[in-house]
């Protein structure tokens, strides 16, 4: 529904976030205690432990990159402007590759300096579940490349990371050696008839080759992304101002504006 006063339309794309939501395997439950209650004290005060990587949130370059900004270091302007949400569905351990963002981009036309999100289909199965976590498709290095040579700015999606799940920690390489998930890859495997590895073969490259050009990535994206998909609109989606942070949990929303005026030039 339009907002009366601005005709602006509102949509969160973000996960809700809280007690035992859906988690990465290897990081600890986020743990929320209650300080103060109003029967207490009269005021209601809460402390919370949690990783940023939880639900729908933005890695700071630094957070795979050594030598990249914290999320503190990143200038305000790229946490918000114009963009297009791509429909690129995907099955089980596919790939998000660049064929597939030139031909979605062909259908809902790509700037430079967008903010681009891409919508497989699986925010639907988002849940503390080995399907969203390890079965799910992802972007590897053609999709990065793409986006660099296409200038965008922020690259979004529903899925579980910026690289696909055996790209990451759950693969045979990188910290996790396989271990995290072993079914998964043997799964994998039998599925495709391929190798893992081969596949595979670098420990999270997509994270590498966007932070390094100074693309954000922002993962777990959900929400009314279905309501949004394959128009243009404008982004909000601000961190905290966290001194040395690695990234940040955020509240991810689409501006649609019905009358298609959009003064925020794409890249600013």
């Amino acid at each position: 529904m339009a907002n009366p006063t601005t005709g602006l339309q509102f949509y969160d794309l973000s996960h809700p976030w809280g007690f035992q939501c859906p988690n990465w395997p290897y990081f600890e439950d986020v743990k929320i205690e209650r300080i103060h209650y109003h029967a207490k004290s009269g005021v209601l005060s809460q402390r919370i432990t949690t990783t940023m990587h939880s639900t729908t949130h933005i890695d700071a370059p630094a957070h795979v990159v050594e030598g990249t900004p914290f999320i503190d270091e990143v200038p305000l302007e790229k946490f918000f402007g114009t963009g297009v949400v791509l429909s690129i569905p995907k099955e089980k351990f596919e790939m998000i590759t660049a064929d597939d963002l030139e031909k979605a981009a062909a259908e809902t036309p790509v700037r430079a300096g967008d903010i681009v999100l891409i919508n497989t289909g699986w925010h639907k199965k988002y849940g503390d579940n080995q399907e969203y976590f390890g079965r799910c498709p992802g972007l590897v290095p053609s999709a990065a490349h793409w986006m660099v040579e296409k200038g965008i700015k922020v690259v979004g999606h529903d899925t579980q990371a910026n690289d696909h799940p055996l790209a990451t920690a759950i693969g045979p390489h990188g910290p996790g050696g396989g271990m995290l998930m072993p079914q998964i890859n043997a799964e994998y495997e039998a599925h495709t008839g391929r190798k893992v590895i081969d596949d595979f073969p670098e420990w999270e490259p997509v994270h590498r080759i966007l932070f390094t050009n100074g693309i954000l990535g922002i993962e777990n994206v959900g929400g009314d992304i279905d309501k949004v998909t394959g128009k243009r609109c404008t982004f909000s989606f601000f961190p905290w101002r966290w001194t040395r942070g690695d990234g940040c949990i955020i509240r991810l929303v689409a501006i649609l504006d019905p009358s298609g005026d959009y003064r925020i030039e794409s890249g600013n």
